[in-house]
């Protein structure tokens, strides 16, 4: 295996695998923080030209945290099709690019992922450029199930967010009447609580599920807290469509998450047997590059080759949605709006080639060097990428959470500029309502008061 490369009479040397495929790896600000990115931008050209050449074996051979040191390791490692991956391992990096960027079928992609390791599907996407990220992601279209379908052609679905900053009903329920009012929640109706216990997971369940029953809305429900609490609360016969958790790429990250791979699968197993869904997607994670780094939990390894590892655990449960929010911990992982958005389309490529239904949140906090701008580009390109759903936040400022991110108005937008619509049994909804007809808003669209009032669907019978 050769960790040298040669630029302008210039060698440059790297001491493993994992410290090409940092120094490869587009900047960031986390990787800088902890050293590990390439000291010039001509370091990181010989980088990226020593793991184009790096063959597939060479990284299978020497994963970036060892097999006998990190059960996330060994969980890619023991779910790999070692049958497709010998068929390929004398591939280099570089041909498994061009493999990609040439395929026409979403199928043979999705096998030829079975045949990949994370870290595998990370190296391919430091060689691509952001056309090529945009360009490969669309190629593929994963679709899963829960109480209805997301990532159908044609599609695209948000999850309605009415945080608020004290869990009030009111307030909540006043977010999600708006958020309806445009077309948003056929991911999910899902609020992220303050405080996380049972009783309130039950309190704040109770009134998203007894007012998407009042309106008869065809989607699913999920409160945000911890894995536990919502094992707890099946266990009080609480309705739970989704289980949420947040999920790191390295043993050491989850268990600052206060999780492991065991507890997943159980939660997982709960809900298939316990939850209110109809399944059998019944999982929904949330990830991030840069989370392993703020918890002191890298290994030594760069942000996006541990994001590329975290989707090797989601894909592990089958879950109805997995959110990328790069862009929420802040300027100690991802700085600038430009860093972002490449994390963005990075994270939506390797995801959709682990077979996830991914989503993405184009995000930023207050104190990063980014704007609405940066964030309205990074909208698009991950909506031109195929990415299967957004968040839909009021204002698109999220009071609790306090971070910015795709509101109402945009995921409306999106959907008219591409010519995409919601889930057909929430559109056939919103239709009956009219807020929406053949696919766009109507005059009725963005009055949430509509909620408040005596309703009839389309064929004049009373909610």
């Amino acid at each position: 295996m050769n960790l040298k490369s040669k630029i302008n009479n210039q060698i440059f040397a790297f001491t493993s695998v994992a410290d090409v495929m940092a120094k490869a790896n587009a900047e960031k600000s986390g990787d800088a923080l902890v050293g590990l990115s390439a000291a010039s931008a001509t370091e990181r050209v010989a980088a990226k030209l020593c793991l184009a050449e790096m063959q597939l074996q060479d990284i299978y051979e020497n994963p970036v945290i060892p097999y006998e040191a990190d059960a996330v390791t060994r969980l890619i490692y023991d779910r790999l099709n070692t049958t497709i991956y010998r068929q390929i391992a004398g591939w280099t990096v570089s041909e498994l690019r061009e493999h990609i960027l040439a395929s026409t079928s979403q199928n043979e992609l999705l096998n030829l992922s079975r045949g990949l390791t994370s870290e595998m599907i990370a190296a391919v996407a430091k060689l691509m450029s952001t056309m090529d990220l945009v360009y490969a992601a669309k190629k593929i279209k994963v679709q899963a199930h829960c109480n209805t379908t997301i990532g159908l052609p044609g599609t695209l679905s948000f999850r309605n967010q009415p945080n608020h900053p004290s869990d009030s009903i009111e307030g909540i329920l006043a977010s999600l009447k708006e958020g309806l009012s445009f077309g948003s929640g056929d991911a999910v109706l899902g609020v992220n609580p303050v405080v996380d216990n049972v009783d309130n997971f039950e309190r704040v369940m109770n009134a998203l599920v007894n007012f998407r029953k009042l309106y008869d809305i065809p989607t699913q429900c999920c409160i945000l807290a911890h894995v536990t609490t919502q094992m707890k609360a099946m266990e009080k016969d609480v309705p739970v469509d989704l289980v949420f958790q947040s999920i790191a790429g390295t043993e050491t990250a989850n268990q600052a998450f206060g999780i492991t791979i065991p507890m997943l699968q159980e939660a997982h197993d709960m809900a298939l047997k316990q939850g209110t869904a109809t399944g059998p997607n019944v999982m929904y994670f949330e990830t991030g590059q840069g989370s392993e780094l703020s918890l002191n939990c890298h290994h030594g390894v760069d942000e996006m080759t541990l994001e590329a590892r975290t989707y090797g655990v989601g894909r592990a449960f089958a879950p109805f949605m997995l959110n990328n929010v790069s862009g929420f911990i802040g300027p100690e992982t991802i700085y600038t709006g430009k860093e972002v958005i490449r994390a963005d389309l990075e994270d939506l490529f390797m995801g959709k080639m682990h077979g996830l239904p991914m989503g993405i949140a184009p995000c930023y906090t207050n104190h990063m060097k980014a704007d609405q701008d940066d964030q309205e580009v990074g909208t698009m390109l991950c909506a031109m990428a195929g990415a299967n759903f957004f968040m839909g936040v009021s204002g698109g400022d999220d009071c609790m959470l306090n971070y910015q991110d795709t509101s109402f108005h945009d995921d409306a937008s999106i959907r008219e500029i591409l010519g995409l619509r919601p889930s057909p049994e929430f559109e056939k909804w919103l239709e009956g309502l009219d807020i929406m007809a053949d696919g766009k808003l109507t005059a009725r669209a963005g009055d949430p008061s509509i909620f408040d009032k005596p309703l009839y669907n389309n064929k004049g019978n009373k909610y």
